[in-house]
């Protein structure tokens, strides 16, 4: 018992001097160690073998230095959200609260709005004027057609859609092609040139397709307007832009719903 005792005192001490002093420096070839987090110690003892379980030293635990690589965050997709356009505005293309809107019209999509002479013809929504005849150059002896609207303006909206005035009795001041004008913009004033002498005053109102400016045939009017007229009446923005590609047989049926529409004085003169 005695030796063994010995012996375990002996490498306890072994132990201890390889400890440095708290205030001595490290050599050169000596590695700073993390401070080390005591575990308990255990001791053993056994008789005197040639193999002797001594004891379990203080170990150290060491904080690891290596940063272990972050993971890669992943990118979230690409997303450009699609701005929606803005609300475009749409008013009654004559100022005057006197007048009234044929329900059809005689061998082609259009309106008559009949009002007194003078009243202004304005752009229905924002645009760019496409065509101006600024003289009344029609003859009854010829009948031109391409004439027949007498003094008359059009512009294409920015929905893409042509509005076209006709039988106007003059042109706004500063009105000419290319030009921008806003919605509610003074393009001309009512009248009866053209093919219109000799009726009362109205405004005869086209919508179409855009083409090129001297296309009377499609300029005087493709889609039936009275559905639009009433709905910017009441202060609604409705666009026809959908229905400029509409076939003459889906026209007819818009004219047939217009008809049903009891709130319009009817009156059909020839343009």
């Amino acid at each position: 018992m005695t030796k063994n005792v010995i012996v375990l005192c002996a490498l306890i001490f072994c132990s201890c001097a390889c400890v440095p002093s708290p205030g001595a420096a490290p050599s050169p070839t000596e590695r700073t160690v993390a401070p080390a987090t005591a575990l308990p110690v255990t001791l053993f003892a056994t008789a005197v073998t040639p193999t002797v379980v001594a004891a379990i030293a203080t170990v150290p635990h060491v904080e690891p230095t290596e940063t272990l690589p972050s993971a890669t965050p992943v990118a979230m997709p690409e997303y450009t959200p699609v701005p929606s356009p803005a609300a475009r505005i749409y008013v009654y293309p004559v100022r005057s609260d006197d007048c009234t809107v044929s329900s059809s019209h005689h061998d082609y999509p259009a309106a008559d709005i009949f009002c007194p002479i003078g009243v202004a013809f304005v752009a229905v929504t924002d645009g760019v004027v496409d065509f101006v005849s600024y003289e009344d150059r029609w003859s009854p002896s010829t009948d031109d057609p391409a004439l027949r609207g007498g003094i008359a303006v059009a512009i294409i909206g920015d929905d893409g859609v042509r509005y076209y005035g006709s039988h106007l009795s003059g042109i706004a001041r500063g009105i000419e092609p290319g030009m921008r004008v806003t919605a509610g913009q003074v393009l001309g004033f009512t009248g009866a040139s053209g093919n219109a002498r000799g009726t009362p005053p109205h405004l005869h109102f086209g919508i179409s397709r855009p083409t090129t400016p001297d296309d009377w045939k499609v300029r005087r009017g493709e889609v039936w307007p009275q559905p639009y007229l009433s709905a910017w009446q009441r202060g609604e923005y409705v666009t026809p832009q959908l229905r400029i590609a509409a076939t003459q047989s889906s026209a007819v049926s818009s004219c047939s719903l217009v008809n049903s529409q009891s709130r319009f004085k009817f009156r059909v003169f020839p343009s």
